[in-house]
């Protein structure tokens, strides 16, 4: 069945369909002209670069970014506590470097934003978590924000002895952050980086966290591109408070790149670049998108894939879902290559995304199926009737599981987003085309949440209406079986309209360290949606 086929009868289908390929075009264009990848500044990244490299290029950019990402009531982040917490400890944490160094900076609108910031933190992250203020499963959370209160209350006890007008109240006070934040993770993975074991390469990622420590840590060696853990915070922290002597230190120029982005903020998970380029082409192939792929891009995606799969870039271990997702981009591009890799993460009812995962990611698990599906529905004259055994088996654990994991409202949630509408666009998609006929209830109910919770204004979203969660659920719809969803996807048009004529973004809604926005990625989701109601 062709990607049109699967379209519900009755869809609309007016959008001007050269106009989108010419959007494509221009989408796969930019994936080579930014290697690197597409993403926008975070502020937890850019305030550890405020804190640990003042030297660096762009600093006095970067401090008046975090004054003007400031919210109204003194924190940074989404409007949900949780995820408010670790970028507004970073800014509160970098104002406060900033201001023992020079009190008087910006013309006192640091000592100022600094004065709010410390409100928000006692009043609002300071303190026993509640059930009305849940932790987001954030990666290193953990360690991340016992790591920024330390360097909290480090400024506040010096502010006894060197006072800065406004902030006397706060002199020698100390951050109480919930039970499940408590130091004594950190302190284990501190002992750990000290003493000259091989560190992880999941855990460079979050190298910031050794604190001064950080650029003695044995072992750690730039990547080709210069980064650390695919971070710039972790950079930053390796690299110092001073420049280095070398100044064709690659290190630093990683830095320089990363900042020369926006111009001095810089984004979190930084390059992404198998991570991008799988998700762009796959999410335009998938939905039928006219596009001409450069060889570059098709081999990109082959070159890193090794015995565990392939990481999202340079820096970041290999893991089950960027592996999923390159070898599903690589089968619709008529390259398929052999799923094996993926075992490697195989458990007893589902895969994992890196082996000792703490939890478990449904939208991993659902690539995993595309990943199985595709490839035997792209290459079934090479697989052997063993390995297509083997494939299918697979393909129907994962689908049991995915099935279990469905919430009740008929959505599913995952670790790597904040919105369940990103979740249940990646599982029902991959059940209604590689498990229909034993998940055909699933998808039914995934298709009654999305159509049950559109906004009046004809967008989706969790917290407020947005592209992006709009593309999702007009792909729900127009990639499931059923024929009740015509109305609903013409309401949402003129949102996705808007997206592609190039709206302000989005909140970011991705999970990392900080939440952020794909840009690239989004934009495919944009056009893939648009494509499927105009084809």
């Amino acid at each position: 069945m062709s990607i049109g086929e699967q379209i519900p009868t009755g869809i609309p289908r007016t959008a001007p369909a050269a106009g989108l390929a010419g959007a494509a075009a221009e989408l796969v264009a930019s994936l080579v002209e930014h290697p690197w990848g597409q993403v926008s500044p975070s502020v937890y990244e850019t305030g550890r670069l405020v804190a640990h490299t003042p030297w660096l290029t762009g600093h006095r950019e970067r401090v008046a970014f975090l004054l003007a990402a400031q919210r109204p009531d003194g924190s940074w982040g989404a409007p949900v506590a949780g995820y408010a917490l670790v970028p507004t400890l970073s800014a509160t944490d970098a104002l406060l470097s900033v201001l023992r160094a020079d009190p008087g900076a910006h013309g006192g609108a640091v000592a100022h934003a600094a004065a709010r910031a410390l409100d928000a933190v006692f009043t609002r992250f300071s303190g026993p978590s509640s059930p009305d203020r849940p932790l987001p499963d954030m990666p290193a959370i953990e360690l991340i924000a016992p790591y920024l209160a330390e360097r909290i209350d480090g400024h506040l006890a010096a502010l006894r002895d060197r006072p800065v007008p406004g902030l006397a109240a706060y002199a020698g006070r100390r951050i109480v952050l919930p039970a499940e934040l408590d130091d004594g993770k950190l302190a284990l993975v501190r002992g750990l980086l000290a003493s000259g074991a091989t560190v992880p390469k999941k855990l460079v990622h979050a190298l910031e966290v050794a604190g001064d420590a950080a650029p003695d840590v044995p072992g750690i060696v730039p990547e080709s591109t210069g980064t650390v853990g695919a971070s710039p915070a972790a950079t930053a922290a390796w690299l110092g408070p001073n420049p280095p002597a070398d100044p064709s230190n690659p290190a630093r120029w990683h830095l320089e790149a990363a900042a020369g982005q926006h111009g001095g903020p810089v984004p979190v998970g930084f390059p992404l670049t198998v991570f991008e380029r799988a998700w762009v082409l796959a999410w335009l192939l998938r939905a039928g998108v006219p596009v001409d792929v450069p060889p570059v891009l098709t081999l990109s995606l082959t070159a890193p894939l090794g015995p565990f799969g392939t990481p999202a870039s340079e820096g970041l271990p290999a893991d089950a879902d960027t592996t999923s997702g390159a070898l599903y981009a690589l089968a619709l591009l008529g390259a398929p290559h052999r799923p094996d890799p993926l075992l490697a993460y195989e458990l007893d009812t589902h895969f994992c995304t890196w082996q000792g995962e703490d939890g478990a990611s449904p939208t991993t698990n659902a690539h995993v199926l595309e990943a199985f599906g595709q490839y035997l529905a792209a290459a079934p004259e090479v697989v052997g009737a063993a390995d297509a055994a083997r494939y299918r088996a697979v393909v129907a654990k994962v689908a049991a599981w995915l099935r279990a994991r469905q919430n009740p409202d008929g959505s599913w949630t995952d670790r790597w987003h904040a919105s369940p509408y990103y979740a249940t666009a990646c599982c029902a998609v991959a059940l209604a085309k590689f498990d229909p006929a034993a998940s055909a209830g699933a998808v039914a109910r995934a298709r009654r949440f999305v159509l049950g919770s559109q906004r009046p204004d004809g967008a989706w979203g969790v917290w407020h209406g947005t592209a992006e969660e709009t593309a999702y659920a007009v792909q729900i719809l127009a990639l499931t079986p059923g024929a009740d969803g015509a109305e609903s996807v013409a309401r949402a048009r003129p949102a996705l309209l808007t997206a592609l004529a190039g709206a302000p973004e989005g909140p970011a809604l991705w999970h990392d360290k900080d939440l952020y926005h794909p840009t690239a990625i989004i934009r495919a989701a944009v056009i893939a949606a648009l494509q499927l109601i105009s084809a």
